[in-house]
């Protein structure tokens, strides 16, 4: 599932900074206050950004927890843009 987006019934990207010290907790409230969702959705991906724009932290509620998933851009790269491809999505 992880190797590609396809596994995803939907991906929400949540507007605006986080801050990416959060653990699960304080990211899924975040996704219920923003959003009115309950994020407990199976196959549901939300995705977070901080200021700094090499990191990006993703949440998945899978049937028996939570899923937390990180990346980042190694130091030596000044500025790079994450692409993320949404076109297994389009209906």
């Amino acid at each position: 599932m992880l190797n590609d987006a396809v596994g995803f019934s939907a991906v929400y990207i949540m507007t605006g900074y986080t801050d990416l010290r959060s653990g699960i907790d304080r990211l899924a409230a975040l996704v219920e206050s923003k959003t009115d969702v309950n994020p407990c959705q199976p196959n549901t991906l939300y995705l977070f950004c901080g200021r700094r724009t090499d990191r990006i932290k993703g949440l998945v509620w899978e049937k028996d927890g939570w899923l937390l998933l990180e990346a980042f851009s190694g130091r030596e790269t000044k500025r790079r843009s994450c692409l993320l491809r949404i076109s297994n999505f389009a209906g």
